[in-house]
C-alpha cells in the first residue's frame, strides 16, 4: 500500500478523525478512516507519539483488575488500570497517577515496561506502553464523576472463573489468561 494523502475530517475534544487515501496493489484508491489522540499535519506523524500506559499490577500473589463501565460498549467490563499521558507528564508519572486515581494503590516496584505498542491498530494510531508493577496500599477510588471503576485484587482461581463468564478488554484478558496459567508475572519473568 502506498499512502497518497491524509486529511483531518473531524476534531473532537479527545479524538481526531483522519481520512487516509492509499493506492492499493491493483493501483486503485482505497480511502480509510482512523482516529487519533494527536493533532497531525503530515502522514509521517502517524503512530509516532506515545499516548499512555496500561498497567499489569500485582500485590503479593494477586492480580489487580478493574471492573469498569466503558461508554464505548455501554457496559461494565474487566480492564487493566490505564490512562493517557497529560501534557508535560512522563510515562512513569502517568503510570503512578493513573494507578493512584483508579485504585488508591501506589507502585512498590516496577518489574518491566515493554516497548510502546498500538492499542487498536485497525482503527487508530494510539500508542501506549504496558507496564508490569508490584503495588502496595489500600484500594480506594479517586476518580472523577465521569468514571465508574471498582478495583479489586484476584487470586489465580478467581481469575480463572472470571475468564469463563465475564467480558474483558483484550489486553486485560491476555494478562488475566497468562496469570491464571502461570501465576504472578513478577515470579515468572526471567529477563
Amino acid at each position: 500500500m502506498k499512502l497518497l494523502g491524509m486529511r483531518k475530517i473531524a476534531n473532537g475534544k479527545y479524538l481526531k478523525n483522519y481520512q487516509l487515501t492509499y493506492e492499493n496493489r491493483d493501483g486503485r484508491e482505497k480511502v480509510y478512516e482512523i482516529v487519533s489522540r494527536n493533532d497531525m499535519e503530515q502522514p509521517d506523524q502517524l503512530g509516532c507519539k506515545l499516548s499512555g500506559v496500561s498497567i499489569v499490577a500485582f500485590c503479593e500473589d494477586k492480580l489487580l483488575l478493574l471492573k469498569e463501565f466503558r461508554m464505548g460498549v455501554n457496559k461494565e467490563i474487566y480492564n487493566l488500570c490505564a490512562g493517557f499521558i497529560e501534557p508535560n507528564e512522563t510515562m512513569d508519572e502517568c503510570m503512578k497517577r493513573e494507578l493512584y486515581e483508579e485504585t488508591g494503590l501506589s507502585v512498590k516496584r516496577i518489574i518491566d515496561v515493554l516497548n510502546p505498542c498500538y492499542s487498536a491498530v485497525a482503527i487508530s494510531d494510539i500508542k501506549t506502553c504496558i507496564a508490569f508493577v508490584e503495588v502496595e496500599g489500600t484500594i480506594a477510588s479517586h476518580t472523577s464523576a465521569n468514571e465508574e471503576i471498582a478495583a479489586a485484587l484476584y487470586s489465580r482461581e478467581e481469575v480463572k472463573e472470571l475468564l469463563k463468564t465475564e467480558e474483558f478488554s483484550s489486553r486485560a484478558q491476555m494478562a488475566a489468561y497468562y496469570f491464571a496459567l502461570n501465576g504472578p508475572f513478577h515470579k515468572t519473568l526471567a529477563w
